[in-house]
């Protein structure tokens, strides 16, 4: 249920394929510890066969909600092709199910900072903006650094750092981004209509999230993935 404008649910969502591990011990506390409540959470299964759904499902938090989503692959299975289409299913299906007045996404292997939701929605309502991003903190073979924003106008933050007013949600993630010259990624092809659209964009110079690199590895996105292709088809491919 949907309540007073100052404190409005937001709708946290997480596509996941069978990295239960990973779910439950970095994306799903950092989202339970928000220091604001006023969450529904759903968590996307995509073909889970590890048990993920039961294992969120046990955590008996009435504000999460999983989706089991059949799974589907739309694009040649190769690592590239999956960094750049990522998720697409899973989080459309997410989409589909938000409840809440703002949405917010988180990949399975991030996590948000304590503070990430209200600091992002103060700066939203009192800017006026339907959409709103922040700097986000990256690990790469042990070096961490701070990213703010892609430098475009007006800027926009990674999509861990995202939220946007639910209304928008009809602007579904292109599951054939992959097939682009440019802003092939899932993410910067949506922020990209985003602004073509008009939506009115805000960004905020805080750290709200962080990108770590998953057990056994040393460092995230694609190069993650091109280090070890084969197997990262065989586990983590969507």
């Amino acid at each position: 249920m949907r309540s007073a404008s100052n404190t409005p649910l937001i709708s946290v969502y997480v596509p996941t394929h069978n990295r239960a591990d990973l779910l439950l011990t970095r994306a799903l506390p950092s989202i339970r510890a928000q220091t604001y409540k006023n969450l529904e959470i759903i968590v996307a299964c995509h073909g889970c066969t590890d048990g993920t759904a039961r294992r969120v499902r046990v955590l008996n938090d009435p504000r999460i909600r999983v989706l089991d989503v059949p799974r589907k692959q739309t694009y040649p299975p190769t690592a590239e092709n999956h960094w750049l289409a990522g998720p697409v299913v899973p989080a459309n299906a997410a989409l589909k199910a938000v409840r809440g007045d703002w949405i917010v996404r988180l990949d399975d292997d991030d996590e948000l900072l304590p503070d990430h939701v209200e600091v992002l929605l103060r700066a939203a309502q009192a800017g006026g903006y339907e959409f709103i991003s922040g700097a986000y903190e990256r690990e790469r073979d042990g070096v961490r650094e701070i990213l703010s924003d892609d430098g475009e106008d007006p800027p926009a933050g990674g999509v861990q750092t995202w939220m946007y007013r639910s209304y928008l949600k009809f602007m579904r993630y292109n599951s054939k981004c992959y097939l682009k010259r440019w802003n092939a990624v899932n993410d910067s092809d949506l922020v990209d209509r985003f602004r073509k659209a008009g939506v009115r964009m805000g960004h905020i110079d805080r750290v709200v999230a962080r990108v770590l690199p998953r057990p056994g590895e040393t460092t995230v996105g694609l190069q993650a993935y091109q280090r070890d292709q084969e197997a990262t088809e065989r586990r983590f491919a969507f």
